[in-house]
């Protein structure tokens, strides 16, 4: 067998079913001779986002894989890469590399390394007789600890050896997970039962490790306020009446605000507890539980007094043991947590509601949010968000289902990414209704891969805020905006869409929206084909902000389960 040949075969072992790819690379037509579906996209950005958006949907069971060509193939996934490894997604990448003999030699792209520091691994085959062992590493790599791309380079100069097929026989490679030290455990435990406002703070270490489930068991045990990270969207169900949603450090809800601010204890779980503006800080003086797979998580950018490392499913699973041993079998129950959260998010709704049911034209896009919200199950859906507004408007609204119905994403800003992992979201969920929202400057980076989605029939749907504008960034900029006019962008999308192949609406009434909604849900359902709604609105620029504590009502009492 030649060399990719052996890997290949490997990749279909593994359930490989899609190459998310660009030419060229020999690769495509050894995987497509395999039974493996090449999925060739218009940029390598977006073809990475593929491969990201679906081992975020299969939680890397298979993994995502992208293959490219070297030079300008892999300099033009780099930021593809980048988004990945910030967001830890686990996936394959297969680049091109250059002969033996001119590896290093400027200026020649060396993906070994230039894609060191946003990879969790990086290795090139420098021998034929070496697959099996670098093969291992890479497998090894996705399964082990904290997720993250891995990358493994194949030099052109080997691509016709000949190599034996029992180099990669029997490679197996299990998945180990590792509990919790007890003592850190029943430290944490009491902590948690003793604490009188305590909440938890889930990470998308909880979908990794498939612990929704306990950490809905652990929340009613105890009567926890549960509120997610953008990327952990969804791991906890949004329209649990424990849950507090998500949102960054510019766009919250106010439930969320609200209980993180009086909070006296906060249980992190498969977060990292990172400092970033796509965060919701930690308000100083919080004593915090946080546990973590990665041990160079804990003590990063907050102070830990409760530190775990582990699994978050078996951290979840002991420490509901561990509390049933203190409170009893029947857990504290205490509805006045739940009547707190439901009274402080209706004040809240009541407060934008004239902007999600607004009347106005151009569209208000927290009207398109909310209709779009009444019109479909979030549990038969997967749902993303572009950069920039629409990531800031959608946050805070929209309440995701169950694990993996949302796709956050945020530590990385390249506009566009949505429209890629909506597409590898629809290739691992085929059931589902995958839909990105994305804004006309989102559009502008990366809309003509719509095509992509038509030409490989991919039925996602595709929303277009299109306010004409940089509405946000324009405030940054105002001599630049009045005198050049830098800020406003045009453009027809449905038309391009439609000339792309797709089925695209443009829309200007807030009274269609529910409408060009279902016919959209029709033509991808029944038709198979993707679609493009373009919703023609206003340029808002509010946002759910954390806002003074006058807006919050009245501080509650303790809410100490009993």
């Amino acid at each position: 067998m030649t060399p990719l040949e052996l890997i290949v075969n490997f990749l279909r072992q593994q359930g490989i079913e899609y190459l998310s790819c660009f030419p060229t690379t020999n690769m495509i037509e050894t995987a497509a001779k395999a039974g493996i579906r090449p999925i060739v996209c218009r940029q390598e950005r977006i073809g990475v986002g593929i491969a990201d958006g679906y081992s975020r949907v299969t939680n890397g069971e298979p993994p995502g894989v992208f293959a490219m060509q070297y030079g300008p193939g892999a300099e033009n996934a780099y930021s593809g890469v980048a988004t990945a490894f910030s967001d830890s997604v686990p996936m394959l990448l297969f680049p091109l590399g250059n002969s033996e003999d001119r590896e290093g030699v400027a200026p020649l792209f060396s993906s070994v390394a230039s894609f060191a520091s946003v990879t969790k691994r990086v290795e090139r085959i420098n021998s034929s007789a070496r697959i099996g062992e670098v093969m291992r590493r890479a497998i090894a790599a996705l399964r082990q600890g904290r997720p993250g791309p891995v990358m493994v380079e194949i030099p052109v100069d080997i691509l016709k050896d000949q190599v034996q097929p029992t180099i990669l026989a029997d490679l197996s490679i299990k998945r180990a997970n590792s509990q919790g030290d007890p003592a850190d455990i029943d430290a944490a435990a009491r902590a948690l039962c003793d604490s009188r406002r305590p909440i938890v703070h889930a990470g998308q270490g909880v979908l990794y490790a498939n612990a929704s489930d306990e950490l809905t068991e652990l929340a009613e045990l105890l009567s926890l306020p549960v509120m997610t990270t953008v990327v952990g969207k969804s791991a906890f169900p949004e329209n649990h009446p424990l849950s507090l949603g998500s949102g960054t450090e510019q766009s919250i809800p106010r439930k969320l605000h609200h209980f993180l601010q009086r909070s006296d204890l906060v249980l992190g779980i498969g977060c990292s507890f990172t400092k970033h503006g796509m965060s919701v800080p930690i308000p100083s003086g919080k004593p915090l539980i946080h546990a973590s797979n990665d041990p160079s998580d804990v003590n990063k950018d907050y102070q830990v007094e409760y530190p775990i490392i582990g699994d978050a499913k078996l951290v979840l699973r002991q420490l509901i043991d561990a509390c049933r041993d203190i409170v009893g079998k029947d857990g504290r129950r205490n509805p006045a947590v739940i009547e707190e959260i439901a009274s402080v998010d209706r004040r809240w709704l009541a407060d934008w509601m004239g902007k999600l049911t607004s009347r106005e034209r151009p569209i208000n896009p927290y009207r398109v949010i909310w209709e779009f919200m009444q019109t479909v199950d979030p549990n038969e859906a997967i749902v993303t968000h572009d950069s920039g507004n629409p990531r800031m408007q959608m946050m805070p609204f929209y309440r995701a289902g169950g694990p993996r119905s949302y796709i956050g994403w945020g530590k990385s800003h390249g506009l566009g990414t949505g429209l890629g992992l909506i597409m590898g979201a629809k290739l691992a969920r085929p059931d589902k209704l995958c839909v990105n929202f994305m804004g006309d400057a989102a559009f502008g980076m990366a809309g003509l891969d719509f095509e992509t989605a038509v030409r490989n029939r991919i039925p996602i749907i595709t929303i277009v805020l299109n306010n004409s504008g940089m509405a946000s960034e324009g405030r940054s900029m105002p001599t630049a905006d009045a005198n050049y006019r830098i800020a406003e962008l045009g453009g027809n999308y449905s038309e391009i869409a439609r000339a792309l192949g797709g089925y695209s609406e443009r829309i200007e009434d807030p009274a269609e929206i529910g409408g060009a909604i279902k016919r959209a849900l029709r033509v991808t359902d029944e038709q198979g084909e993707p679609a493009l709604l373009e919703f023609v609105t206003a340029q808002e620029t509010d946002w759910s902000w954390r806002g003074s504590e006058s807006m919050l009502g009245t501080a509650a009492g303790d809410f100490k389960p009993s």
